[in-house]
């Protein structure tokens, strides 16, 4: 069995129920909190193309961090908010779910069975 991974933000309540229902069911997981662990440019694309998103489609659009950013945001080509996302994590939609050659955003928490089916 693939092995599953989430990369989260420990603070994040969505995080903590997408945790609390793999921990339920008995799941094995590793967790990545992206904060201290930053994603690494090739490993955020990669994570995208599992999802089959584009960086923008992955922007926390009712953060503070993309309200004060929105209008350069806006301007930037797909690779530039990649590497604006690298930068400041507070852009990037938590949690993301991977395992194996799949990943998903586990929002609501409850698209987590996704993976297993």
């Amino acid at each position: 069995m693939d092995k599953i991974t989430i990369y989260e933000k420990p603070t994040c309540t969505t995080c903590r129920k997408v945790i609390k229902i793999l921990q339920e069911n008995g799941v094995d997981f590793e967790r990545i909190n992206y904060y201290i662990e930053p994603f690494k440019k090739e490993q955020l694309k990669l994570l995208l193309k599992k999802m089959n998103m584009t960086p923008s489609e992955l922007l926390r659009k009712n953060d503070e961090a993309y309200k004060k950013l929105k209008a350069k945001i806006l301007k930037l080509s797909e690779e530039e908010i990649l590497e604006l996302m690298i930068k400041n994590p507070d852009l990037i939609q938590r949690p993301i779910v991977e395992k194996g050659e799949k990943a998903i955003l586990a929002r609501p928490p409850e698209s987590i069975s996704k993976l297993f089916n």
